[in-house]
C-alpha cells in the first residue's frame, strides 16, 4: 500500500470547519495525491486516529462520508479501498468544497483558461455561417439581459464556443469545469468582474471567430482569461487570509 505522509500528518492547528470536514480533506487530499491506486486498502481507522490526531468517531464519519461520494469502499472485515474517481464523484467533491484547496484552486483555474483558448482557435477554423450567428445572438444576451441573468449568458457565450469548435470532448470537459469554478467558488467568493469589462472582453473573441482568424480568436481568449482567472484567484486568496 501506498501511503502518503504529508497530507495524513498529525492535526495540531486548530481547523476553521468541523473536525471530521478537515479529516475529510486529508484523506481526499491524501487519495488525490497520485500515490495511492485505485484498489489500494487505505490505513485502518485506529492507523488514521493515530496519524491525525483525532478520536475514532471522527475518522469513521469522514471514511462514511467518502464513501458515500463514492471515493471509498468500505469492505467489512477487509478494510477500505480508494475506488479512483471520474468526472462526477469529482464534480460532487467540489460542489462540497471538499477539494478547495490552494493547488486545486490553480491548477483548475489554469487548465480551464488554457483549454478555452484552444477551443476559442478551433471555433474560429470550424465556423460557418449558422455557427456564427448562434455566437452573435449569445453576444446580444450578454449585452441586452438583466444583471441577474448575466453569468448565464456569460456561460452560454462560452458554451457556443464549444459547439462550434466541434471537438465533443474539448466542450464536455470545459461544460464541467465552468459549472465547477461557478459553483464552487465564484458563487462562494463573489469573484466576478463588472459586466461592462466582461462583455467588453467577449466582443473580440466574437469577431475574430466571425473572421476565421484562429489565432486573433485564441489571442483574445487568453487576455480575457488571463484577466479573470487573476481576479478569481485573487478573491479565493483573500477568503483564505
Amino acid at each position: 500500500m501506498r501511503n502518503s505522509m504529508a497530507e495524513l500528518a498529525r492535526i495540531t492547528v486548530e481547523p476553521r470547519e468541523p473536525l471530521a470536514a478537515e479529516v475529510s480533506r486529508r484523506l481526499i487530499d491524501y487519495l488525490m495525491s497520485g500515490e495511492v491506486q485505485p484498489g489500494d486498502r487505505i490505513p485502518s481507522e485506529r492507523q488514521l486516529t493515530e496519524m491525525l490526531g483525532v478520536n475514532r468517531p471522527t475518522v469513521r464519519e469522514a471514511i462514511k462520508s467518502l464513501g458515500f461520494l463514492g471515493l471509498l469502499e468500505i469492505r467489512q472485515s477487509s478494510g477500505t479501498y480508494f475506488r479512483g474517481t471520474d468526472s462526477d464523484v469529482l464534480y460532487r467533491l467540489f460542489e462540497l468544497g471538499l477539494v478547495l484547496g490552494e493547488r486545486g484552486a490553480r491548477d483548475m483555474v489554469q487548465a480551464r483558461a488554457e483549454l478555452e483558448v484552444v477551443v476559442a482557435g478551433l471555433a474560429a477554423q470550424a465556423r460557418d455561417e449558422a455557427g456564427v450567428e448562434l455566437l452573435r445572438a449569445r453576444l446580444t444576451a450578454m449585452r441586452e439581459c438583466p444583471d441577474e441573468e448575466f453569468p448565464e449568458a456569460d456561460t452560454a457565450f462560452h458554451a457556443a464556443l464549444g459547439e462550434l469548435s466541434g471537438n465533443t470532448v474539448l466542450r464536455d470537459v470545459l461544460k464541467g469545469m465552468r459549472a465547477m469554478i461557478q459553483r464552487g467558488w465564484v458563487e462562494r467568493t463573489g469573484a466576478v468582474r463588472s459586466r461592462e469589462v466582461a462583455y467588453a472582453d467577449h466582443v473580440p473573441i466574437f469577431e475574430a471567430v466571425a473572421k476565421g482568424d484562429a489565432e486573433a480568436a485564441r489571442t483574445a481568449m487568453a487576455r480575457h482569461m488571463s484577466g479573470a482567472s487573476r481576479r478569481l484567484m485573487e478573491a479565493l486568496e483573500q477568503r483564505e487570509a
